[in-house]
């Protein structure tokens, strides 16, 4: 709270208690300790809408959770059309890597937030958490789902949920708060077991199971060990097949275990044994403690095609605690949730085609080529695994389809549709190996490039490696793919090692497509996912890398080169300076621009918080009084000894890039639109 000090008293403490509500909204959605869920918060006068941010795995998938919070004293927190369009705002920038938009605090999460959206089928959750006892207005909802909407164009990218004053009050009582469940349960099929303890088995509606979520919500998993997992690919799939194929779900679905304190029968008839009869059962204390994720999959589901998924019937157990030893509950919940599931992935490693080409490594190439999930990974020069396969021979693929299936949801690949166009003609060990080199090589070039890039260029250098590979690949000779002769392996060589400079060609002219074909404000992360917008950037592509056309200059990218981000520096510096603009004793902001800043100058920075500070001075030589030492730098001068100091790097750089005036921009920013401004004068004159 030290950006509050010196405010009113009650100012700071509204400020306190909407930081505390994001705080725990962090804490209920990722179930992290305090310590982390108040590291989360990012409240500024900069935050654009987003309160505070959460990065953790759930199953294969990296989600994020942005929190927008509201405070009301009275209760009454409120959520408009104005406050949408700032979290979507915060949103696009979160997903351009734009972290210079927002406030110093968001760069502690810069490079797990980067990391986690380029990461196979990442998940954005928008929490609103909302003092209130009211719903959003429907108004509201609409144009929130329509933003949301325009993310999701092939995948669900983004979701959101509302937390309310009930969620975040039961959320601080705890299990205290944890109200106890009472189902009434129509189960079809009907089984008995009744030794040692009381259990029975069936079947029952989806449209049932959804009644329970939509009542109880996540109190229904109150004894689980997680809770109902909703962005994982799991989950996704459930769903999915519910609403598609409702009469298979029975068949395809592991089900759901509820625990109960007693089972109470309910209604006409008695529980029986044989197998053809429907009984209605009363659970008192009921928790779902397997199955969670189908619980929740089957509410949405229902809720997204009501008429065709209600149809579909979902395989049950319960069991009654009433006569067992104590303990006995948390065994249950334990075994039912420690076995490893198996993975389409797992049924596909059993398959001849990947036998031979493992045989096909060792004999033809002396390389490893692992089949199974758990097995080692060979060292990158050793080999590499079937998953890796995959995602090379996707990418190379004829139709850039498969690149942005794999980018938006890798498991995919392992469906039948994907699966038979990749491995199905039997690769050889040599073309695998090929596509897997190229992909390797595409990626590294893309790191390196990444090195000194900001902007658009550095989010397609982190979202476009699948894409840039299919290019490459339809734009290279291939007809020797699969040769084995020292002619072939001596001509691809000479291809590998015209890998570097072609990515640089091809990431510069896919900007410039993508900004042609969707506007510079379009999402790249989310036009390589998308199966239409990848064909199309593919296809303006082709050409321009084939031919020997240079791209525009990207030196506004750059913080490396004379003329890029920090472009005619000591012109920045003046123009500030003569013009006034930035009163002396103004506070500046250090903001890592870069990747690998990103990555490694925040801890550097909490060790010592002065480091990220320095007091401006209307001076053209040296405007900064960095706070670490209290000296006079020019602006690249101290940016190239902050990264010599915490990164071992010596280059040169634009530091006037780095140096933020909070809520006004960098200095590039202010003395950009001081200029602009001034040219607009003279035109109007």
């Amino acid at each position: 709270m030290s950006d509050w000090s010196g405010r009113a008293p009650a100012d700071v403490e509204s400020a306190f208690l909407s930081r505390a509500v994001a705080a725990l909204a962090v804490k209920m959605e990722t179930a992290c300790s305090d310590e982390d869920a108040a590291r989360a918060v990012i409240d500024c006068e900069t935050d654009r809408g987003i309160d505070a941010v959460a990065v953790q795995p759930q199953g294969e998938r990296q989600h994020v959770t942005l929190v927008q919070a509201k405070w009301s004293d009275k209760g009454e927190a409120g959520f408009g059309e104005a406050d949408v369009s700032a979290v979507i705002r915060g949103l696009d920038y979160l997903l351009e890597l734009e972290f210079h938009r927002f406030g110093s605090k968001i760069d502690r999460h810069a490079a797990a937030i980067d990391s986690a959206l380029n990461s196979p089928s990442p998940k954005v959750t928008l929490v609103l958490a909302l003092v209130t006892g009211t719903d959003l207005h429907p108004n509201t909802r609409a144009v929130l789902e329509e933003e949301i909407g325009k993310h999701n164009l092939d995948d669900d990218l983004v979701d959101y949920k509302v937390l309310n004053l009930r969620d975040l009050h039961r959320e601080i009582l705890g299990e205290h708060g944890e109200r106890k469940v009472d189902l009434d349960v129509q189960v079809h099929g009907v089984g008995k077991v009744a030794e040692p303890f009381l259990a029975y088995y069936g079947t029952v509606s989806a449209e049932e199971i959804a009644g329970w979520y939509r009542v109880h919500g996540r109190h229904l998993t109150a004894r689980n060990i997680r809770d109902a997992l909703d962005v994982s690919d799991v989950n996704e799939k459930i769903r999915t097949t519910l609403v598609k194929e409702p009469d298979y779900f029975w068949y395809l679905s592991n089900g759901i275990t509820l625990i109960c304190d007693r089972i109470r029968k309910h209604g006409k008839g008695a529980p029986a044994s044989t197998s053809d009869v429907s009984r209605a059962f009363r659970l008192e204390g009921a928790s779902v403690i397997n199955g969670a994720q189908t619980v929740s999959a089957v509410y949405r589901a229902v809720r997204q095609k009501p008429g065709k998924a209600a149809a579909g019937r979902v395989l049950v157990r319960i069991i009654s605690l009433e006569d067992t030893p104590e303990g006995f509950g948390d065994r249950i919940t334990v075994a039912a949730n420690t076995q490893n599931p198996t993975e389409e992935r797992d049924f596909r490693s059993r398959r001849p085609e990947q036998f031979d080409l493992r045989h096909d490594f060792a004999l033809s190439l002396g390389l490893n080529y692992v089949i199974k999930r758990g097995e080692p990974e060979p060292n990158i020069a050793d080999g590499c695994t079937m998953t890796e396969a995959a995602l090379a021979l996707a990418a190379t693929y004829r139709s850039p389809d498969f690149a942005a299936r794999a980018k938006r949801d890798a498991s995919t690949l392992w469906e039948n549709r994907y699966y038979q166009p990749l491995f199905g003609n039997k690769p050889s060990a040599v073309r695998v190996w090929r596509c897997v080199r190229l992909l390797r090589l595409v990626r590294q070039a893309l790191a390196e490039e990444q090195e000194n890039l900001a902007g658009r260029m550095a989010g397609a250098a982190a979202h476009g490696d699948l894409l840039l590979t299919h290019v490459l690949f339809q734009t290279m000779d291939t007809d020797d793919i699969d040769s084995e002769t020292q002619e072939a392996s001596a001509s691809w060589e000479a291809r590998f090692a015209e890998v570097r400079e072609r990515v640089r060609k091809a990431l510069g002219w896919m900007v410039v497509v993508i900004d042609g074909a969707y506007g510079r404000n379009s999402q790249i992360g989310t036009t390589v996912r998308a199966s239409e917008r990848a064909e199309r950037v593919a296809g303006g592509l082709y050409e321009r890398v084939r031919s020997s056309e240079e791209p525009p200059s990207d030196a506004e990218s750059r913080v490396d080169q004379p003329g890029g981000l920090g472009s005619n520096v000591t012109r920045s510096v003046w123009s500030i300076v003569d013009a006034d603009l930035i009163p002396d004793g103004t506070i500046l902001e250090f903001r890592p621009v870069t990747t690998p800043e990103r990555r490694q100058l925040p801890r550097w920075l909490d060790e010592e918080p002065r480091r990220a500070k320095a007091v401006w001075r209307n001076n053209k030589s040296r405007p900064l009084i960095w706070s670490a030492d209290n000296k006079a730098y020019a602006p690249s001068t101290l940016v190239r000894q902050m990264r010599r100091d915490a990164m071992g790097n010596d280059q040169q750089v634009q530091g006037t890039r780095y140096w933020h005036v909070p809520g006004q921009g960098s200095l590039v920013d202010i003395a950009q639109e001081a200029r602009q401004e001034v040219e607009k004068r003279n035109r109007d004159s």
